[in-house]
């Protein structure tokens, strides 16, 4: 859950929210409002249109998808499909769906609704075809019906891996294939494939968009107003920049949720959600800065959850920013990254860990043996004076601000570290900072973020193909290079069913990439979030995106 480059959104405002109690029959506890302190807004309520955490954190508890990823894992497990059997050689797919489950707005959801929206996204057009409207789309399924626009689609694939889908009965739904992929699965439990009623999607204009500077405006009132799934909890208002509010769904097909509402409040900074979390102004909040945790476990009305290590964080290059296409200047930026010192500041706190590849170690497919870069900036120097550069190299270095990730808990701090470093080894670096939403992240998908930019992903499920094929499956703007040689391994990889050979061939594809030089992956992390101890029942995922039907809050007002 950025997620990958899991990514954006809005924030700021600061109001006291007024617990509200509820009666719960049947749960044995009286049911409370349960304020999450968020790092900012989310984007957008609209599943496919997003990718980062703080939009997708309750969107999952609005939505459901086919598929799901069991609680406090990253195993995939049903969800809306009972099961699923594959056929044609892993090219058809089809579901046996739950019955008796509604939307909502009340309409039913079968295998219609599951179909229409899968053909709402493959026949997506204009602004929704921007990368940084579907990232997740075309990340796993390529291109469009009708292929225009920025797509990120792989040269030689601009026809997409979905080719259809048919209703074979009320309950069960068939869906079509270009090509075997051993990823599919795994990918439908990502919440960007939630299932919308389609009769709010329709209603509420949820494919009304235009672009204005390059970059996607949703102008429909679905994803703001109008988010409409088959999850624990509905959608009840939106106030931006003060808190997002969801009521428990009283018709949820499954277990009934515990709370009766979720607010989730933007607030900006980690010491205002670290004294928000003290004072009972919320009572959870994620992303706990490293230098706070000490605060926390010394408080005894307060508690520490740790999430396990399943992410990336680091420095991507942009090849189409001269001299970056140049392999010996990508090599002195590795070179000039004092990428030990940072993890080993009080940025991270002792929670993470030096990374040597673009994914966990933790995944099949990893490769210990990838060429190591290890901080030298007298190799940097030599590196950029033998590709005829004159020093010091003026690079445009750029960092997000008014956001903190999983992976990323200070970027500020962590620009100046590395720019520091890069000083030291020949480079001439020129900040650039800018909101993580929508001016940061817009400029780092579409290729206008520098030379160099801050970036890094939370994972989605327990599969190799989720953090190297979100990267580097496909030519992307983000890192504006086509090297054939990556994208087809990768291609060969998803489409391998053969677990042996799949992990040989991801294995592969690390020693390439990391001898290539794309990017430079810094860090791996242990993320915490810091709750009231009255809080129970939540479950600390790797992959970020907790069910919050599980919770229960147990304190007075």
């Amino acid at each position: 859950m950025a997620r990958r480059l899991r990514k954006p959104v809005a924030l700021l405002a600061v109001a006291l929210v007024a617990l509200t109690a509820a009666s719960l029959g049947g749960a044995g506890h009286q049911s409370r409002t349960l304020v999450f302190g968020a790092s900012r807004d989310p984007l957008i309520l609209d599943p496919i249109l997003v990718s980062d955490g703080e939009s997708l954190r309750p969107i999952r508890q609005i939505f459901e998808g086919l598929m799901t990823v069991v609680p406090g894992t990253a195993r995939v497990g049903p969800s809306l499909a009972r099961s699923f059997k594959a056929s044609n050689k892993g090219r058809t797919y089809t579901f046996a769906l739950r019955k008796g489950v509604r939307f909502h707005d009340n309409t039913q959801f079968n295998a219609q609704a599951v179909c229409f929206n899968f053909k709402r996204w493959y026949n997506f057009k204009g602004p929704f075809q921007s990368s940084a409207a579907t990232s997740y789309w075309q990340s796993i399924f390529g291109g469009f019906q009708t292929t225009v626009g920025n797509t990120s689609a792989p040269v030689g694939q601009q026809q997409s891996l979905f080719r259809s889908c048919q209703v074979v009965n009320r309950y069960t739904a068939r869906i079509n294939l270009t090509r075997p992929s051993a990823s599919f699965i795994g990918a439908l439990s990502l919440p960007s494939f939630s299932i919308s009623s389609p009769a709010a999607l329709r209603r509420y204009e949820a494919d009304k968009a235009e672009l204005r500077g390059g970059s996607p405006v949703f102008t429909g009132s679905y994803g703001f107003e109008h988010p409409t799934g088959t999850g624990p909890f509905r959608f009840e208002s939106w106030r931006r920049g003060e808190r997002l509010t969801l009521a428990r769904f009283s018709r949820y097909w499954g277990p009934k949720a515990h709370l009766s509402r979720i607010i989730f409040r933007p607030i900006t900074t980690n010491a205002g959600r670290l004294q928000a979390l003290q004072t009972g102004e919320v009572q959870g909040y994620d992303l706990v800065d490293p230098q706070d945790m000490a605060t926390i476990r010394s408080n005894r009305s307060l508690r520490l959850l740790n999430r396990p290590q399943f992410n990336v964080a680091y420095v991507a290059i942009n090849q189409q920013q001269e001299p970056m296409n140049r392999l010996a200047v990508r090599q002195a930026v590795a070179y000039g990254l004092d990428r030990q010192a940072v993890i080993r500041s009080s940025i991270y706190a002792g929670r993470g860990e030096v990374a040597h590849a673009f994914m966990p170690p933790s995944l099949p497919g990893y490769a210990k043996n990838v060429k190591k870069y290890k901080y030298d900036p007298a190799r940097s120097r030599r590196l950029l004076q033998g590709a005829g550069l004159r020093l010091p190299v003026r690079i445009e270095f750029w960092y997000p601000s008014g956001v903190q990730r999983p992976y990323m808990p200070d970027p500020p701090r962590i620009f100046q570290a590395f720019a520091a470093s890069l000083e030291r080894a020949g480079f001439d670096v020129v900040p650039r900072s800018a909101p993580w939403s929508p001016d940061y992240l817009n400029a780092a998908q579409t290729g206008k973020a520098g030379h160099l930019h801050l970036l890094g992903w939370t994972g989605d499920y327990a599969d190799a193909d989720n953090f190297l094929g979100e990267f580097f499956q496909a030519p992307k703007p983000q890192w504006g290079f086509n090297n054939r040689a990556i994208h087809r391994i990768l291609e060969r990889a998803e489409a391998e069913t053969n677990t042996k050979k799949r992990t040989a061939l991801y294995q592969q594809a690390n020693r390439q990439i990391m001898q290539f030089l794309p990017g430079i992956p810094y860090a791996h992390t242990k993320p915490a979030l810091g709750f009231q101890t009255r809080v129970r029942g939540y479950i600390a995922s790797p992959v970020s995106l907790e069910p919050f039907r599980l919770v229960f809050y147990g304190g007075g007002t």
